[in-house]
């Protein structure tokens, strides 16, 4: 069996946290870990099965006049990769309080630009249970992957990083 790649960032921090978590629930010896901050496309491309993980941000975090950020840097190596024959799921952590209006929008961003390049995103999770007033990550009533929101929420961690985890299993044939 190839390895899941986790690509993340930024390093440290909360979204590192979970990244941590998710891989050793999945098991430590199936699991890549991948830093957003000095990766490319051809690190992307040398895995068929691939988990992001992002912090909040904003889209104008992402735009040039940022592109010191791990991800606004890493993005556009985003679109150079055909995920058409990759499994691919999406996490991000968000904060529904502050940003209700916006709540872990970066989840959609992220998304739609995979999808724009043949990806088929498995791990979408209902929006039940999630408290936000708007957000680009949900199309058709399901976030594009899962939403964490450690500021606000960090005792519902687990329990949504477990159920999501047990949710792409069979996806990710661990």
């Amino acid at each position: 069996m190839s390895k899941i790649a986790i690509f993340y960032g930024p390093v440290g921090g909360a979204v590192n946290r979970v990244a941590d978590k998710i891989k050793e629930m999945i098991g430590a010896d199936k699991v890549e870990m991948i830093a957003v901050k000095n990766a490319s496309s051809a690190d992307i491309e040398k895995y068929d099965k691939i988990i992001f993980g992002l912090s909040t941000v904003g889209k104008d975090t992402w735009d040039s006049s940022f592109s010191n950020n791990d991800w606004g840097r890493f993005l556009p190596e985003i679109g150079k990769v055909d995920y058409s024959n990759k499994t691919v799921a999406v996490f991000g952590l968000g904060d529904h309080v502050t940003y209700a209006h916006g709540f872990v929008d970066h989840i959609g961003l992220l998304g739609k630009e995979l999808m724009a390049n043949g990806a088929v995103l498995v791990g979408q999770v209902s929006t039940e249970g999630y408290e936000f007033d708007e957000s680009d990550a949900v199309v058709d009533g399901k976030f594009l992957g899962l939403p964490v929101d450690e500021d606000f929420e960090p005792e519902m961690t687990d329990e949504r990083v477990a159920g999501w985890i047990e949710q792409i299993r069979g996806n990710f044939g661990f």
